[in-house]
């Protein structure tokens, strides 16, 4: 089941990382959000992230687990963010359930290294 997630997480984190620079739909959710000057951030974390998770699970459980952790973080500080924009429980949810997806993910590998 980790593989299955591992590989879930890091493809969505992947597509949503290249979605902030290339789509226009998140360039207008980001500007939402009142983080337009974050958008290329977000994107890069995100991108760094999944390449983590995918570069971890073929080399290094280590880099793995930090791209899940950090993540994790990422996702809810997303979450957060949310929440202060008061946007319904079905449009903060994905944030809070991939958060949760990579704090899994994290704590299976901790204890196991």
């Amino acid at each position: 089941m980790l593989t299955i997630f591992t590989f879930f997480s890091a493809f969505s984190f992947l597509f949503f990382g290249f979605g902030c620079f290339f789509l226009s739909q998140m360039k207008k959710e980001f500007v939402r959000y009142g983080l337009t000057k974050f958008r290329k951030v977000v994107g890069v974390l995100q991108l760094v992230g999944g390449l983590g998770l995918l570069l971890g699970y073929f080399y290094s459980p280590t880099v793995q687990a930090a791209a899940a952790l950090s993540l994790s973080i990422l996702m809810v500080l997303g979450f957060g963010v949310r929440l202060k924009i008061r946007d319904g429980i079905f449009q903060s949810a994905p944030s809070l359930l991939y958060a949760l997806l990579n704090g899994y993910i994290f704590y299976q590998l901790i204890v196991t290294i």
